[in-house]
């Protein structure tokens, strides 16, 4: 099984660097593209400094994120693809500790770590949770969207991802439509038809939380509209063994408006909370599902689903 670590940057040279120390410094062989979104900083020099340590890909114009994303893959020999943005950065035995896991699962496509979320000074905040018992375990892909509906199953971010290169490629790879705006977990979604997942009970990715983030630059409200479009294409796709004890769409809506209203008011945007809170918080269904999300969701989901392996 071969990696290859696709890294996406856009004039961000100094914490490239960094992202990039963390792939070439992976203990075990894998290949390392920089896919560049025609930086207009010293990014080029710099790659080009590594020599044959890195394969440099620069788009002849500003694509975005999506785009240079797909045109990373494009340069990658790898069976398995592991994403990496240049303000990220991975564990030194992560691609080891999920090549462990793929070989004791062929049947997956997709596979994802816990993340700590660190600020500027690479000071941990705190830690995406665990997700089942063990280091590692598998969920087949009958379960995935209904895992991914209830947010019982969360993927994460590119940092924590890796998927099959074949399976990405049968996708289409990533849509420029939602530019950093959840593109990723867009791609997640769909990649999951086909094949099983895996997360990894181990801290392998390194999430920085900072003002200059991708995902900072839209709007709450904004953010709200692609999350619903991302739970409308997993409810289509959501197995029919679980169609009978799926909430309705409408109140999965008014859920996903109840999140952004406390998303909201953690950011001290009142006035938006307010307007999103009234048009959510007056529903029993809502609350319920918010509270099953927020406290009981891995309790439910594991005795369900997890089909347990263990690492040596």
């Amino acid at each position: 099984m071969t990696f290859s670590i696709v890294i996406t940057t856009y004039n961000r040279v100094s914490l490239l660097r960094r992202a990039v120390d963390s792939a070439i410094n992976q203990t075990i062989p894998c290949e390392v593209i920089v896919a560049d979104d025609c930086s207009t900083d010293s990014t080029q020099a710099y790659v080009e400094s590594l020599g044959d340590r890195v394969i440099y890909h620069r788009n002849e114009v500003n694509k975005g994120h999506a785009a240079t994303v797909n045109a990373g893959v494009n340069q990658a020999s790898g069976e398995w693809i592991k994403f990496l943005d240049d303000d990220d950065y991975l564990a030194t035995n992560c691609i080891e500790e999920m090549a462990k896991a793929i070989a004791l699962c062929p049947s997956a496509v997709i596979c994802s770590c816990v993340a700590a979320q660190v600020d500027e000074h690479q000071v941990e905040l705190n830690r995406t949770p665990q997700l089942g018992p063990g280091l590692a375990f598998s969920v087949p892909q009958a379960d995935i969207h209904y895992g991914m509906l209830l947010e019982l199953l969360p993927f994460g971010t590119p940092v924590q991802v890796a998927c099959s290169r074949d399976a990405f490629w049968k996708t289409g790879g990533w849509d420029s439509q939602l530019d950093a705006n959840c593109d990723d977990i867009d791609s997640w979604v769909r990649i999951a038809q086909f094949g099983d997942a895996i997360f990894l009970n181990q801290c392998l990715a390194y999430r920085t939380i900072w003002q200059g983030a991708y995902n900072h630059k839209f709007a709450v409200s904004k953010r709200l509209d692609t999350n619903i479009l991302i739970k409308e294409k997993i409810y289509a796709l959501v197995n029919e063994n679980y169609r009978d004890n799926l909430p309705k769409m409408a109140d999965i809506q008014k859920y996903l408006i109840l999140h952004w209203a406390f998303v909201a008011l953690k950011q001290k945007n009142f006035t938006e909370f307010l307007m999103l809170l009234n048009k959510s918080a007056f529903s029993l269904m809502t609350w319920k599902i918010f509270l099953t999300t927020v406290l009981f969701r891995r309790l439910h989901f594991h005795t369900k689903v997890i089909r347990k392996f263990v690492l040596n």
